[in-house]
């Protein structure tokens, strides 16, 4: 079996899941990782799916494009190589939670520090929320830190990099869960 990884956008509505889904069934495809979501009222997903060997990721691209046409999506399909199942950063999971005034900058700050302390981003959420002036942000993210790294001194980073941007910054240990 070969894996692509799909990538499907378009204005929110419903069947999109089943319509996307649905196609790779029918062409002998097996759903392995997902991520999908609603941003800014379009719905965007992110499949890795194995297929037979001898399909095509360009043709099986069109393909999905369509059948799925009817809903408005814009489709990718991309040929994953083995190094990519076989890739992942050692250590343990970490949670990060950021909260306050929304104001541009704050994901790059928050993920060049990460990145500096050699953290690996596996997961990224960030929401505006209300209607007050400024408006409050809240960011999520699910990191992996390696088994040397220094939490001590990341959580004291962090802190400091929270009060500059003027938003809570907190770091906990993640509880493992099934997803």
């Amino acid at each position: 079996m070969a894996r692509v990884a799909v990538t499907a956008f378009g204005v929110d509505r419903p069947g999109i899941v089943a319509a996307v889904t649905g196609a790779l069934v029918d062409h002998d495809g097996n759903l392995e990782d997902t991520a999908m979501t609603i941003l800014g009222g379009h719905f965007a997903m992110m499949l890795v799916v194995s297929v037979p060997d001898d399909h095509d990721a360009r043709t099986l691209e069109q393909v999905l494009a369509a059948e799925v046409a009817p809903l408005g999506l814009t489709v990718a399909v991309r040929p994953l190589g083995e190094e990519a199942a076989t890739t992942s950063v050692a250590g343990s999971s970490w949670a990060v939670s950021v909260h306050g005034a929304d104001r541009p900058g704050i994901v790059h700050a928050v993920s060049r520090l990460l990145a500096d302390h050699g953290a690996n981003i596996v997961d990224l959420a960030t929401r505006v929320l209300g209607e007050q002036v400024p408006p409050a942000y809240v960011m999520l993210l699910e990191v992996t830190l390696a088994p040397e790294a220094d939490v001590d001194s990341l959580q004291q980073d962090l802190a400091a990099l929270g009060s500059e941007l003027g938003v809570e910054v907190h770091l906990r240990r993640d509880d493992p869960d099934i997803l």
